[in-house]
């Protein structure tokens, strides 16, 4: 297949494969199946006899996160010829609690043979793979880290019926242009920077990446396939009006979210400056009643000496401008 064959479209027109209606429609297909497989095996790091041979999709829904939820569609489901049970989750958008939305959908799928005559021998190994356009772990700079169950002093592997993997974008963006990753001699690498050309967020298009990937796929038959059938999607004028479509639900859904969340800022704002002007009027008033109480104490302590040297009430309340009956007040709790 000659270059030219591979370049058929301008790169503006291309789907943002991080879109989860364009990454279904590439790598969710029976049509598609030998490249997703080629996919998976690549994230999961499977060689010789754990190497996934086969798939199948499924279309099973789970309950809502809530009681009052509809069903919920998995973005990609599959199944292997060795009955594991993969999950990918594109997620274009932070919509934040991802571990904990992770481990929830991840044990829906688990439980679901559990019927009634069913037995915990039956479960199969789930695996998830989260496809983020964002960071998410700030505990490592990988941009593929992978998660399973292990005991904490030893490390030794308690099952494998649990698998949890995100891929984060930003970093693989960052270990690109750091240099960090050969795509000709890393197929997992080759495989996410083809995800990674376009952003529709950043509204950027990496073109010293697809121009790598475009000399590769002269020797990968599979990347070439991909290329081909990603094209074609984005040539297609009713795949690419639904492709708008879920982007533009997407944007909104992102909008609200940064609607909301600069509402919370102004309001703290204002709560601080409320709370500051509430200091402020408090130490001015407190410096007030603070020179008044000490006015007050000079001046009882002027009436009381001038009582023991028995000078008349009424001349002590013309020398301080209290009131005679103010006079008589400090007088009485003096004991004068």
């Amino acid at each position: 297949m000659s270059e030219k064959a591979l370049r058929r479209i301008p790169l503006e027109r291309l789907m943002d494969l991080k879109v989860d209606y364009a990454f279904k429609q590439l790598f969710g297909s029976n049509q598609n199946k030998e490249i997703t497989v080629v996919f998976l095996n690549a994230i999961l790091k499977r060689t010789g006899r754990d190497i996934i041979k086969d798939i199948s999709f499924s279309n099973i829904e789970i309950g809502g996160e809530y009681e009052d939820d509809k069903q919920s569609r998995l973005d990609l489901l599959v199944v292997t010829q060795a009955d594991e049970w993969i999950n990918i989750e594109i997620q274009f958008t932070n919509k934040f609690d991802m571990v904990n939305r992770t481990l929830y959908y991840w044990s829906r799928i688990y439980s679901k043979p559990m019927t009634k005559g069913k037995v915990y021998s039956q479960l199969t190994p789930v695996i998830t793979i989260n496809i983020l356009n964002f960071d998410l772990i700030n505990e490592t700079d990988l941009f593929h880290s992978t998660y399973s169950l292990y005991e904490a002093t030893v490390k030794h592997k308690l099952t494998n019926m649990i698998e949890i993997h995100f891929i984060e974008f930003p970093q693989l963006i960052r270990d690109w242009y750091a240099k960090k990753l050969d795509p000709w001699n890393d197929i997992l690498a080759r495989w996410l920077l083809l995800l990674g050309i376009v952003d529709h967020r950043k509204g950027k298009i990496y073109g010293d990446i697809y121009k790598e990937l475009e000399a590769i796929a002269l020797k990968d038959k599979q990347l070439a396939e991909a290329f081909n059938h990603w094209q074609n999607l984005s040539l297609s004028d009713d795949e690419y009006f639904a492709y708008e479509g879920r982007l533009k639900r997407i944007k909104d859904e992102e909008a609200v979210i940064i609607e909301a969340e600069l509402r919370v800022k102004k309001a703290l704002e204002e709560l601080d400056k409320a709370l500051e002007k509430g200091i402020e009027q408090g130490i001015e008033q407190g410096i007030e009643q603070g020179i008044e109480q000490g006015r007050l104490n000079r001046d009882e302590e002027i009436i009381q000496n001038s009582l023991e040297k028995n000078i008349d009430v009424k001349t002590i309340a013309e020398v301080t401008a209290h009131s005679i009956e103010y006079i008589l007040e400090v007088k009485k709790k003096l004991n004068l």
